[in-house]
């Protein structure tokens, strides 16, 4: 009889146990309500800023026109070297072997050039874009900021967020606030600092 008490005794500690536990969590939850309850949170989808702003839009033109001679010489050497290739197709039945070889070893030589100079090409380009995109962002983040500031949020998300109900997303307000800032921005230019 005895052992039959201590395991009642248990049985009956173990719910008080946790009869106190989840009343002092609920307890504290129902203290720190109020804290968090009164919290404004914000959204901003960030890759909508990135593609949409018309600050993103200016360095993606920036970008485009800074390398587009470059783009359109080496467009030009690769059409040529494929009109030599067509060439020598066409014409290799009748060349001599050493014309042949001294065509086929040119055919080479301008292509590992183009390989080189478009490696180059692309390596400058993502060089200027990464450093475009980073003076970029900081003017997003700069005018979210503000924004937030002045629309008295306590926190603004972005990156990372699963799901956000679109009463919280201000991707379209920040948008109106960096369009604005580029309208009286438009006269100095944002070229990158030496």
């Amino acid at each position: 009889m005895r052992g039959s008490m201590r395991g009642e005794r248990r049985a009956r500690r173990l719910p008080v146990a946790v009869r106190v536990a989840v009343g002092g969590a609920l307890a504290l939850l129902a203290m720190s309500a109020p804290a968090w309850a009164d919290l404004k949170i914000g959204f901003v989808n960030y890759a909508r800023l990135m593609q949409e702003s018309p600050q993103a839009k200016v360095v993606q033109e920036r970008l485009r026109a800074e390398f587009a001679t470059r783009q359109r010489e080496l467009n030009n050497e690769q059409q040529a070297l494929k009109d030599k290739a067509a060439q020598l197709q066409r014409n290799q039945a009748t060349m001599t072997p050493d014309q042949l070889a001294a065509a086929q070893e040119s055919l080479r030589d301008g292509q590992r050039e183009l390989s080189e100079k478009q490696n180059e090409y692309q390596d400058d380009m993502n060089a200027r874009q990464n450093q475009e995109l980073s003076q970029l962002q900081r003017v997003l983040v700069q005018v979210v900021q503000q924004y937030a500031q002045a629309q008295r949020f306590d926190l603004v998300l972005a990156d990372g967020v699963i799901f956000a109900n679109p009463a919280i997303d201000i991707t379209g307000p920040v948008l109106q606030a960096l369009q604005a800032a580029n309208g009286s921005t438009a006269g100095h230019s944002t070229t990158r600092r030496r």
